[in-house]
This record gives structure tokens, sequence and C-alpha cells, in this order.
């Protein structure tokens, strides 16, 4: 197999000959290629050589292409900062006022330069990579995460506490979900073999079960059906210990779950069974950059064993690996994941 038949098998259930390996890696990526944040943003032809050296260099099965969490929020008018060694991040809301969303125009994100350079080194990607390698295109922020930028993450939680700002909420999930999944169909005309979105904000760690449930769940399962509707399997990720929402991701009807590194992976493995391919989760700070190889090593066995005899199982980081992450620690991660045969 080679590594796109290998994460396919893992998708459709399928038994691999070895276990998948598909890395959110592209600050480690950009970094070791020498390519700087500013040159990467702007750039398709540096993303897609940056990928393509990181897994020609380690091996890996899987490509997830990301550039930052900020790229939908620029399109739809959020003041962007643009660091030359970092990736781009949000400057202040874009919407000073909850009641400014009556005022919005439809999103039109193609329109923004940011996207375009997402869509370009996507079908780079597929062009010198798709038949050897299995592709994500990452389509940045899911929309209950995409309304928190629009507000500002502060506003957006005072916001949620009001039932008098309801309605509006609602009108400002529609508008961030239409945003949404436009990106997804934009991404997936590129010929990327899956979609994907992060939801960060909607994770237990800032908000509650209940207001994920009547929040940020409903938009995640649209973003979900978008990518359905577009022939491709969608991967959901949310950061934080998603143990009290894991049933709700599933039920999105994501084929894949990207949980973190505090997620319960046992309880991940009987939620998930059968029904969902688990995507992670190793610490990607404490132990991938600043662990010892023999920690990495350790973790990584402790991960696969938990799901030894499940197919649906992709080796990750629980998140974005950082840039000064040891090359020996990422080889280290993947040579485990090679030789394992529990």
């Amino acid at each position: 197999m080679n590594g796109y038949q290998r994460i396919a098998a893992a998708l459709a259930g399928e038994p691999p000959d070895r276990v998948p390996v598909m890395l959110h890696n592209f600050l480690m990526a950009a970094r070791e290629a020498g390519v700087s944040m500013g040159v990467y943003r702007r750039d398709p032809e540096a993303v897609a050589r940056v990928f393509l050296q990181a897994v020609e260099t380690y091996g890996h099965d899987g490509i997830v292409l990301d550039i930052d969490t900020s790229t939908l929020a620029g399109a739809v008018g959020a003041p962007i900062d643009f660091p030359d060694d970092q990736p781009a991040g949000l400057r202040g809301p874009r919407l000073q006022r909850l009641e400014q969303v009556d005022e919005l125009e439809p999103p039109k994100v193609a329109a923004y330069w940011g996207v375009q350079v997402w869509l370009e080194a996507a079908r780079i990607l597929v062009r010198q990579g798709g038949g050897a390698y299995f592709i994500r295109g990452n389509c940045d922020q899911d929309p209950f995460s995409l309304a928190a930028a629009m507000r500002s993450l502060e506003n957006w939680m005072i916001d949620l506490t009001q039932e008098e700002n309801h309605p509006r909420i609602l009108r400002l999930l529609d508008y961030c979900t239409l945003a949404t999944a436009q990106f997804v169909r934009l991404m997936a005309a590129t010929g990327v073999h899956m979609v994907s979105n992060g939801d960060s904000p909607a994770g237990p760690d800032l908000i509650s079960p209940g207001l994920y449930r009547q929040w940020a769940w409903p938009s995640e399962a649209r973003i979900a059906a978008e990518a359905h509707a577009c022939g491709l399997p969608y991967a959901l990720h949310i950061c934080g210990k998603t143990d009290h929402i894991l049933e709700d991701m599933v039920r999105t009807g994501a084929e894949a779950l990207e949980l973190d590194y505090k997620t319960d992976v046992r309880l991940a493995r009987r939620v998930l069974a059968g029904r969902a391919v688990f995507i992670g989760n190793l610490d990607p700070t404490g132990v991938l950059a600043h662990g010892s190889t023999a920690q990495v090593e350790s973790a990584t066995r402790e991960l696969l064993a938990v799901f030894a005899g499940n197919p649906k199982f992709i080796l990750n980081a629980g998140c974005a690996i950082p840039a000064e992450t040891p090359p020996e620690n990422l080889r280290t991660m993947i040579r485990t994941a090679r030789e394992w045969r529990g």
C-alpha cells in the first residue's frame, strides 16, 4: 500500500498494511524548508513544496493542508495581522456590536486572496502527490469558531449567555455557515481526497456540552453534509477534553474526528468504534516538541495499544505540531508506528 491507499483503507474500515500516519505539521514543515510564514501564506507553490518535502523526508502517509486559523475571518472582513515569523492572527473583531450582523452582505470567500492561496496549493499537491499521498484539504474554521472570530472570543462568550441575543446569534451562525460551506465547496473542487474544519472554541474547555449542542453542533452537521454533497469524507477537529461531546461529534456525520491529547482515548475508542475514524492524539507540545525520544516512543506505543485491532485509526498529534519539534522525535513516532504489530 502507498500512503493514499493506507488512509483510504482506514476511512473504509479496512485493515491497512501498517498504521497510517497523517501529520498536522505545517509549522514544522515550513521551518524545516526554510520558508517564512510571510512567504508561506502568499505563495501556493511554496506551500506545496513545504508539504512534499516533509512527506518525502519523514515518509508519512497523509498531508494536512493548513495555513492558519484566520483565513476565513479575513475573507469576511475581520482585521488580520500578518507577522513574517508566525501564522496570521486576528487583530480585532469584525463586528463591534452583535447588532451589526443585520448589516452583513452575503459572504463571497472566493474573492479573498488568502482563500485562493489555499486552493492553488491544494491543486498543486493533488497534481504532484495525490496518487501517492492522501491529501486532506483543511477549510479553516467551522461556523461557531468563525462567529467567535468575527465577534472576538470574549464578546462571543458573553453573547451566548444573553437570551435576547439568540435571534442574532442564529443569523450570525447562518452567515458563517454560508462562508464555511463556500470554502468547503471550493476546496472539494481542487481534487483533494478529504476536507476538514476546526471548531476549537466549541469544546468543553470553553463552553458546556449543552451550549455545544445548542449552538455549535447544528452548523458542524451542516458542514459535514456539505462535504458529503461534494462526494468527500469529512474530518472534524475540536481542541481540549472532548469526552462529554464525543457522541455528539460522531452524530455530526463526520467520518473522522481529530481529537486533542486531553481526550480519554479509551472512551474515544468505545464511542467511535465502527462509526468514525480516530485521528490523533499525541500531545504535540509536551511529548512531541519537548519530550525525549524515549517518551515519544512510549506515548506512541501506549496509543497504538489502545487502538490495536481497530482499522479506523490514523496516527497524528492531537493538534498542530509546533515548529520547534525535534526531527528525531517525529521520526521516532513514525518508526514506532511502522514497526507496530499489535
